[in-house]
């Protein structure tokens, strides 16, 4: 949220006590689409390794150069970082997965073998 627009969002509480938000509350009709386009402007010189969506972002790193996988993951993840601490964006740790050989998205498995659904998705349907 712009500086300028902080004082805009202020409210009163019961007790007199004023509220202003500092960062855009989610709850707002375009906050989404708000979010999701500030991510993609500020993380464009990334998004040939790091895609994003909405608030997700994938790091699919392939072997090349000479470096291994885990050698190109990790120059990736320094990058993103890098960019990440610059704009002040912050990750979430516990929905974070570092290494893994697949993620799941949207209901399903993704990996470097193509994707699939999520067995515990499907089991509750076969239930």
């Amino acid at each position: 949220m712009r500086e300028s627009d902080i004082p805009l969002t202020a409210m009163s509480t019961p007790s007199g006590m004023l509220w202003e938000w500092l960062v855009m509350p989610q709850g707002l009709k375009n906050a989404p689409a708000t979010f999701n386009r500030c991510v993609t402007h500020l993380l464009r010189l990334v998004r040939d390794f790091a895609p994003s969506y909405f608030d997700d972002m994938f790091i699919p790193s392939r072997a090349m150069d000479g470096k291994s996988e885990v050698e190109m993951h990790k120059e990736h993840l320094r990058r993103l970082f890098a960019l990440m601490r610059k704009h002040k964006l912050y990750a979430n740790l516990k929905k974070c997965i570092f290494g893994a050989s697949e993620i799941p998205v949207l209901g399903c498995l993704v990996g470097k073998n193509g994707v699939h659904p999520d067995p515990g998705k499907v089991r509750v349907i076969n239930e």
